[in-house]
């Protein structure tokens, strides 16, 4: 098992699916990979910096910073030039921490909701993707992963929705649970 960048396999996971579990997951890569010292950083790509999650909390503990981007649930929103410029603007910081070559895993939270909307350039993205350095472990989530996407990605799972708490008896988001 190594964990020295020279002789890494750089993965790119997806995490996709209706169900509940791709941010989920994308944590515990995140917590797994603390343990073994690796550098991590994680963008969220929808959610608010308005507001801090549970995840928000627990990472600082560890010492790893994870940058909302977005501006909460954006594709309820009204404006869709402004949901397009924090796309653009937070794909601009990923782009630049890919190219520092800053952290050994990134976690690209919610990220294929800006390619399915449109609001940005699927080619582009996805050919930075194609050229991060090769023992840089990406992790991409959000529902409705594109095919282009799912053939570039080493991993991809998708998460299924038997049955939720909220859909079944209106139980709304529990703290620890989905904040």
């Amino acid at each position: 098992m190594s964990t020295d960048r020279a002789t890494r396999k750089g993965l790119l996971i997806v995490n996709t699916g209706n169900g509940k579990g791709k941010s989920t997951a994308a944590l515990g890569i995140l917590v797994r990979a603390a343990g073994y010292d690796f550098s991590i950083g994680m963008f969220q790509f929808i959610k608010s910096a308005e507001t801090r999650y549970g995840e928000h909390i627990a990472a600082e503990e560890l010492g790893i910073d994870i940058v909302p981007l977005g501006d909460g649930f954006t594709w309820l929103s009204d404006n869709i030039d402004a949901d397009r410029a924090l796309a653009e603007k937070g794909w601009q910081r990923v782009q630049e921490v890919i190219e520092s070559q800053a952290f050994d895993i990134l976690i690209l939270d919610e990220l294929t909701y800006c390619l399915t909307y449109g609001w940005l350039d699927e080619t582009k993205v996805l050919d930075v993707l194609r050229r991060r350095p090769s023992w840089m472990h990406v992790v991409v989530t959000g529902r409705n992963a594109s095919p282009a996407l799912i053939e570039l990605a080493d991993l991809v799972t998708e998460m299924h929705l038997v049955k939720h708490p909220y859909r079944e008896k209106g139980v709304p988001a529990q703290p620890g649970i989905e904040l």
